[in-house]
């Protein structure tokens, strides 16, 4: 897992996963494991599948790297507590998922709970099984 500040502000985790680590073969399957996962914890609640890809892919002027096969975002929220009204700034998480000819690229942006974020950081991390 590689920790780096993307555009020098946003704190981001990523980690590539070579096709030959994982048993899972596509976006899709990706984003089906991790929303299993966010179904089963117990404070975890699933919200939207986002289909980055096919979004910006048709837009006019969209730009998607020659590289890219697919890319999607699952939505989640830890959210279990309301003490702060500003708290909703950095709420909901997002794991995005991309597809390169070779290998996945799983990243999400530091959660403000530390356990949940690594409970995110073991969830991405098991999807290499191989």
């Amino acid at each position: 897992m590689t920790e780096m500040n993307l555009m020098d502000k946003y704190p981001v985790n990523a980690l590539e996963i070579a096709k030959n680590e994982t048993t899972i073969k596509s976006v899709d399957e990706i984003i089906a494991y991790l929303k299993s996962k966010i179904d089963a914890h117990p404070v975890a609640v699933y919200i939207a599948t986002f289909d980055h890809y096919a979004h910006t892919k048709g837009l006019e002027s969209g730009n998607v790297a020659s590289e890219v096969v697919d890319a999607k975002n699952i939505i989640c929220c830890f959210g279990k507590d309301l003490s702060n009204p500003l708290m909703l700034a950095v709420r909901p998480r997002s794991f995005g998922v991309v597809e390169l000819d070779d290998k996945f690229v799983v990243s999400f942006m530091d959660a403000p709970n530390p356990q949940a974020h690594e409970v995110m950081v073991s969830w991405v991390k098991s999807i290499v099984n191989k």
